[in-house]
């Protein structure tokens, strides 16, 4: 490690990116603060690793590390006015952002970077549990928990090194994998990249990162990455492809999915023989990323049946389709969905988990300018569902923009009026979807805000509205009977 990062203050540290950076130096060693806007677990948990850690961003945080810090990391969700930032600046001390002190903990590793518009996360994580499987301990640093370990990040072992390639600011071409994953390129993050052009284009410029006996693993059905598999082929790169449309001696050519249980079989060739990749999540986008880990961990050295056997344990992560309880038979979930693409195929993927119940989803559009953006393809992907909830725009790192809410996406939803409801008060949620449900309904909230917190006030609400008692997950032991998390489903009907 380099004596840069030997004393580091993360602002925003409870993030899901920071928290990693911060596992990882705590690992190796470092001395480690930080500061963010409120306690959370992964604050108490940082905590309780050694980091030092202060509510609220002040100047003076940068004062917890004896000596002061001799790094300070953000992320692009860090204002250039944050106090921290300018005391910083204001010291000399070196600002390094996120992909920046990312790329300083891979030194000295194999890297394998996980890239594109939607499905990072899914496929870092698959890829990761695959490896451990295969007790090749890889450090790793992913944009969520994984359900296996509950820990977004992992000082490994052994010489690998995985990771989530974020694009939406661009950071991700610090890196120089040795194996580069990208699992689709659709328009997203104009609001940094401007233009669907220049976001395109930083995907090429990622791939040129790429080690010279590197290989891309691009998916063949989706247009951009299979374009930008093309391009990259055309300057002597190494590509393997995977997908239905896959078909060079090297790709991974789905032959066939179907759900099975909670989660899937995919049939894939693969060098001429035909292998089975189980999941246990549902839906087949999920089955590609699962093919995509397999020929990453393929190109890592790992043993291909002892990956299909991790990709087949593979439990999810958190906030990607995952289960949050039930009250009686209604069960509700809770997911990270937030580009039109990801929720029309998370609504397509729960289709069969649902069986005869309908899906009721509870979205929370994230980002005013993704919304006005987006706002009539949100609306066709909500119409998937059977009854539809739309909350008020999360603006994260954004102010508000006039005529800019949720209401243009429900306006947009394609279902009888009566089936779509705009309810910017969250405190209201609860209530309304209690008044709105029907037994054997799944309920799925849906985006990137704050709206993963309703789940267990859903559950509540609707234990309140009579349809039985709230059951958080893994309370009772017959819970592996309902497809998708189990619950053994009482057919309870609201008294």
């Amino acid at each position: 490690m380099t004596d840069v990062l030997s004393r580091v203050h993360l602002v925003g540290i409870g993030g899901a990116g920071m928290s990693g950076i911060a596992r990882i130096l705590l690992a190796r060693g470092a001395a480690v603060a930080g500061s963010d806007a409120k306690d959370s677990r992964t604050v108490l948990a940082l905590r309780a690793q050694g980091a030092t850690i202060a509510v609220g961003h002040r100047g003076a945080n940068l004062d917890q590390l004896p000596g002061g810090p001799t790094a300070v990391v953000v992320s692009t969700a860090i204002r250039e006015d944050n106090p921290e930032l300018v005391e910083a600046r204001r010291r000399g001390v070196t600002v390094l952002r996120r992909a920046e002190a990312l790329a300083a903990l891979m030194s000295g590793h194999r890297v394998a970077c996980v890239a594109g518009t939607h499905g990072k996360t899914s496929t870092t994580s698959m890829l990761t549990v695959a490896l451990q499987h295969c007790r090749m301990d890889p450090s790793f640093a992913i944009g969520g928990d994984l359900n296996e370990s509950g820990a977004n990040a992992h000082q490994g072992s052994g010489g690998i090194f995985v990771a989530e390639a974020d694009e939406s600011d661009g950071s991700f071409l610090v890196f120089s994998p040795s194996v580069a994953v990208v699992t689709n390129v659709e328009a997203d993050h104009l609001d940094h990249h401007g233009t669907v052009e220049a976001y395109t284009a930083v995907f090429d410029s990622f791939a040129e990162r790429i080690a010279p006996d590197g290989v891309l693993i691009a998916c063949a059905d989706d247009p951009g990455a299979a374009a930008l598999a093309d391009r990259v082929e055309r300057r002597g790169v190494r590509v393997r492809r995977y997908g239905r449309t896959a078909g060079g001696p090297d790709d991974a050519r789905l032959l066939d999915y179907r759900a099975e249980g909670g989660g899937g079989l995919a049939r894939v060739e693969l060098a001429g023989e035909v292998v089975d990749v189980r999941v246990a999540v549902p839906g087949e986008h999920m089955a590609d990323n699962a093919v995509a880990a397999l020929l990453a961990g393929v190109e890592l050295g790992a043993p291909r049946g002892e990956l299909l056997d991790g990709l087949a344990a593979f439990g999810g992560v958190r906030r990607r389709f995952e289960y949050k309880g039930r009250a009686g038979s209604i069960r509700v979930y809770d997911d990270y969905a937030h580009h039109p693409t990801e929720v029309a195929a998370q609504l397509r993927a729960v289709r069969p988990v649902a069986e005869d119940g309908r899906v009721v989803v509870v979205f929370q559009p994230h980002l005013y300018s993704r919304t006005r953006e987006f706002a009539a393809a949100f609306g066709t992907a909500l119409g998937l569902a059977d009854e539809v909830v739309v909350l008020d725009v999360y603006g994260a790192r954004e102010d508000p923009e006039p005529g800019v809410t949720g209401a243009l996406v429900a306006d947009a939803v394609p279902l009888p009026a009566e089936r779509v409801h705009y309810e910017p008060s969250f405190d209201r949620v609860p209530a309304l979807v209690a008044d709105l449900a029907e037994a054997g309904d799944l309920v799925l909230t849906m985006g990137a805000g704050d709206v993963t917190l309703l789940g267990p006030e859903l559950v509540s609400a609707l234990a309140r509205a009579g349809w039985g008692e709230p059951v958080a997950p893994g309370s009772l032991p017959e819970e592996a009977t309902i497809p998708g998390t189990g619950v053994a489903g009482t057919g309870a009907r609201r008294a």
